[in-house]
């Protein structure tokens, strides 16, 4: 497994070995003992969405207690996904991180506690899955808006669907300290 850090502390791509041959490939998606030493908590809550092409859900994040870390990896189509530092004392408090990933690729990203997240979908049927370090709690669920000028997020110019809790999100200058 290749791992890589990124130049926000607490970021990390992982990318697992794949077996391919004629019939396909094979691949670990994940071992406890395998991912333990780069990952601080367990996980307790895997989800999964489909996504239309132009869909884009985010950015999203939990506070405490329920703050959630996240493993994300596309199992079908293609995303671009984001990760947004909202650690206050954080050097690259604002900054975000933005990542291709995809079936193909097979890339993993880890976005620890203190970060808003989101993704774009470029594909039709593209199917995302999270492993949370807690479990969802609603009442605890914030939203950064996705198109915050002082965030600098390039998103492509494509035709988007967003629901409108995220339009609503709310820009980083308002947003409380939670972390």
């Amino acid at each position: 497994m290749l791992v890589a850090y990124f130049s926000i502390q607490g970021l990390i791509k992982f990318v697992p070995k794949r077996y391919q041959d004629e019939r396909g490939f094979f691949m670990e998606s994940f071992n406890s003992v395998r991912y333990e030493e780069y990952l601080p908590h367990p996980f307790v809550q895997d989800n999964l969405s489909e996504s239309h092409s132009g869909v884009l859900r985010g950015l999203h994040f939990q506070t405490s207690p329920y703050a959630q870390g996240k493993l994300v990896q596309v199992l079908r189509g293609k995303v671009l996904d984001v990760a947004v530092d909202l650690r206050k004392n954080s050097p690259t408090f604002g900054q975000h991180e933005i990542i291709e990933l995809s079936a193909e690729n097979g890339v993993q990203f880890y976005i620890p506690e203190g970060f808003a997240h989101g993704f774009l979908a470029l594909e039709d049927h593209t199917l995302f899955s999270y492993k949370c370090t807690h479990r969802y709690a609603s009442d605890h669920e914030k939203t950064l808006l996705w198109n915050d000028p002082d965030l600098g997020i390039q998103w492509p110019s494509i035709a988007m669907t967003i629901s409108s809790k995220d339009r609503e999100g709310v820009p980083l200058k308002q947003l409380e300290t939670w972390f």
